[in-house]
């Protein structure tokens, strides 16, 4: 086996565009495949870890100490594997201007424990009155401003000094004081952590909620966390990409899977008196299988190799991204995913090019000497015949002929270019769902003007009455509503609250008027009309495991109000949270609106409406609505990448037909070019037959992209905890099919124009001289 090594590597040398083509096919096709098989493996294993070392809260539960004991709360946890608590917590308001907002504060004598081990990474714990310790990820930066160790803080009335920071996996607070100390500040609730024997699933965590808290009062329950909702959370981001990453990884490999065989298929028979020359020599038939499946393997090995380091790059990043709250700065890909992609993709290569390499070995020395490099008689001829005997131009009718002389090349080449197709009808509809749906989701252009009355006093600005505005809120609103061409208003005002039982901070946006005029579309339930009523995002609802009719606690400025989930709308966030001005007046009563949403009649000009609510309010100032943002123009841009990228490699498997078709066939254009046809004539014949390919692809591979569009964009959905409505599927009129077809013939064209023109260019005397 000594003597196939050179060999084959003096065929790669010779054969330096298929070479190229194989390598560059290999390296994108296996990046794609490394990125997200890297993401779906890694997706929630530093999670896992980080959970399980610090035995972390798989439910952690707020109750109000007014309606239950912790003598009774400690009852009833005993059916849980593990627990911890009860501790005192009360919700503290800063004082510092630079730390405006509130503490979820817990007493705990010590960080350890059976759930919720905290690691104390900086400074010590808390030990007697006056001291806190804040809940800090090591990774967090501790810019200017940000609380430093032996530095003090007011909180609920009492100078505390920072003694640690810790880090909770659980997320169960904000900071810890001893029990003595919180005590003093007048504690509001009871938090116990909870671990269960089963906990896999949200159904495994409800019922083990349901244990630990049977016979307790039916309204002692404030609000609870899931540790599966914090998983999911973090796994959000890997897990949008791997969909689309996994069919475009695998629709690249297939079709490098296609040029292989197209090109090992190519070089045997245009290799026949080459391989009649090796076997002569000496060359045994597995021998020569062996050169032809080397050639193959050494672009695709080295195109495996840089593909996986450059997945390795790109998977690291945004897995270091993804769980850099849990202390996974240095998250990489699995090692199996490196290995498994280094031998599994040659292999699948080297697969693909065992069959043109069998044939190769099946030929006697004699058979391949004498069987030359030109197609069979009889190939395609009755077709061809016909086609000459249409009133077609010479060069289109013998162009169109051409793919029936190789019928199986013509297979392969159709179902690259089908793939090529696929791909390009996947990505568009991708672009557009995506497009549509971060429109609707940001109400871009939903709201005409936008106008904005000051800060509303909830924030560090200091009073209830706006410095902007000059008039009351009713007036401001009565003036808005007065001017010409309006046709609806809608009154906002924004308080950060509290969600009890978790960490989160959220921003609750209270509406009145006519606020079902913004934009927002209604995807499950109905707008609120009542007071202790939200509506919030399919992306709140799946980090927190909650559904549309459950309860949520809200606090903020000392008072608590529970509040149902009426309905579901589509928008981002996962923080923010819509109700209405009944709701806001059970918690703060004194604020105005801060914004104004205004929609006016088609026609009407919008400086003539600023004007005339100037003229009553000066202070009334426009402002910036909402718009699509920065997240359309980053998809806008991968989508156009990834088309480009897989209609080239589409390209590239045309290409490689072209270049094996006009070399077999150089004694034919030598001749075509004795008789009278020029070069413009030759490159139009040949860019013809690959044209004719590319329509039959477009039909083909429209469908197949539909069907994976309809595949992908709903995982990928749910992969970003967002909904999309069936209508947002719908992204195919019948002028883009048109134009998707269009796409099959630019492939073909693009990959057969230039070797076309090369082999246009090929003189006669050139031709007689190589035969």
């Amino acid at each position: 086996m000594s003597a196939v090594w050179p060999v084959a590597r003096a065929a790669v040398r010779r054969r330096r565009v298929q070479t190229v083509v194989i390598g560059v096919v290999v390296l994108l096709s296996t990046t794609m495949i490394v990125v997200a098989l890297g993401l779906l493996a890694a997706s929630s294993g530093p999670f896992d870890r980080a959970y399980a070392k610090q035995s972390g809260s798989q439910l952690t539960a707020s109750y109000d100490r007014s309606k239950v004991t912790d003598a009774q709360l400690t009852e009833a946890a005993r059916s849980a594997a593990a627990v911890g608590g009860p501790f005192p917590q009360a919700t503290l308001e800063l004082a510092q201007p630079a730390m405006m907002g509130s503490l979820v504060t817990v007493g705990r004598a010590d960080p350890g424990g059976a759930v919720d081990r905290l690691n104390v990474w900086k400074g010590r714990w808390a030990t007697k009155p006056g001291e806190i310790v804040l809940n800090r990820n090591p990774t967090e930066s501790n810019g200017r401003g940000a609380p430093q160790l032996n530095g003090t803080m007011t909180a609920g009335g009492q100078t505390l000094t920072i003694v640690g920071f810790a880090y909770s996996v659980s997320q169960s607070a904000d900071a810890w004081v001893t029990p003595e100390q919180l005590n003093a500040l007048h504690p509001t609730s009871t938090q116990m952590l909870y671990r269960f024997t089963h906990a896999a699933t949200n159904a495994e965590v409800t019922a083990g909620q349901q244990a630990v808290t049977k016979g307790l009062p039916s309204d002692a329950l404030l609000g609870t966390q899931s540790y599966l909702a914090l998983r999911a959370l973090t796994a959000g981001q890997p897990n949008t990409f791997v969909p689309f990453l996994m069919v475009f990884g695998w629709l690249g490999l297939a079709v490098a899977v296609l040029i292989v065989a197209n090109v090992v298929s190519g070089a045997v028979v245009a290799g026949f008196k080459h391989i009649g020359v090796l076997k002569s020599l000496g060359f045994t038939p597995t021998q020569v299988m062996a050169v032809y499946l080397g050639m193959i393997s050494i672009p695709a090995v080295i195109g495996c190799a840089g593909g996986v380091v450059l997945g390795n790059v790109l998977a690291t990043s945004l897995l270091t991204r993804a769980f850099e709250n849990y202390g996974a700065g240095g998250t990489t890909v699995p090692i199996w995913v490196d290995v498994a992609t280094l031998l599994g993709v040659p292999a699948l290569v080297a697969l693909s090019a065992l069959l043109p390499a069998l044939r190769a070995r099946s030929l006697s020395a004699a058979q391949a000497i004498s069987a030359g490099s030109a197609p069979r008689a009889g190939r395609g001829l009755r077709v061809q015949r016909w086609l000459s005997g249409t009133r077609l131009p010479r060069p289109v009718s013998l162009g169109l002929g051409l793919p029936f002389a190789r019928p199986g090349r013509t297979a392969l080449t159709l179902a690259a270019v089908v793939l090529g197709v696929t791909s390009v009808t996947l990505a568009v509809g991708l672009g557009k769902s995506l497009t549509t749906y971060q429109t609707a989701a940001s109400r871009a252009g939903a709201v005409d003007l936008t106008i904005f009355a000051g800060p509303n006093g909830s924030g560090p600005e200091g009073p209830n009455a706006p410095p902007g505005a000059k008039l009351t809120d009713a007036e401001d609103e009565a003036a808005l509503r007065s001017a010409p061409g309006v046709t609806s208003v809608a009154a906002m005002a924004d308080l950060e609250m509290r969600l009890v039982g978790t960490q989160a901070d959220l921003r609750v946006s209270f509406y009145r008027g006519d606020f079902d005029q913004t934009g927002y579309r209604i995807l499950a339930g109905r707008w609120f009309d009542g007071p202790g009523q939200v509506v919030v995002s399919e992306r709140f609802l799946k980090q927190r495991g909650l559904a549309v009719g459950d309860t949520i606690t809200l606090q903020s400025k000392g008072k608590t109000v529970r509040a149902q989930i009426v309905g579901k709308a589509m928008y981002n966030s996962a923080d923010e949270v819509l109700s209405n001005w009944a709701t806001l007046a059970l918690i703060a009563p004194e604020l105005r609106a801060n914004i104004y949403e205004v929609n006016v009649k088609p026609g009407t000009d919008l400086n003539a409406v600023v004007q005339a609510v100037q003229a009553k309010d000066s202070g009334l100032q426009e402002t910036e609505g909402q718009d699509a943002g920065t997240f359309v123009a980053v998809v806008l841009a991968t989508v156009v990448l990834l088309t480009l990228m897989l209609g080239t490699v589409a390209a590239l498997g045309v290409f490689n037909t072209v270049v094996l078709n006009t070399r077999e066939r150089r004694r034919d254009l030598g001749m075509l070019k004795s008789i009278g046809m020029t070069p413009a004539q030759v490159t139009g014949m040949v860019v013809t037959s690959m044209i004719a390919l590319g329509a039959i692809g477009g039909l083909l591979g429209i469908p197949f992209g539909i069907i994976a569009h309809r595949l992908v964009v709903p995982a990928m959905a749910n992969g970003a905890q967002i909904e999309l409505p069936d209508f947002m599927l719908d992204v195919y009129p019948a002028g883009l099919l048109a134009l998707l077809v269009l796409a099959g013939i630019v492939i073909s064209a693009a990959g057969a124009y230039f070797p076309a023109r090369t082999a246009a260019r090929t003189t006669i005397a050139e031709v007689l001289h190589n035969e």
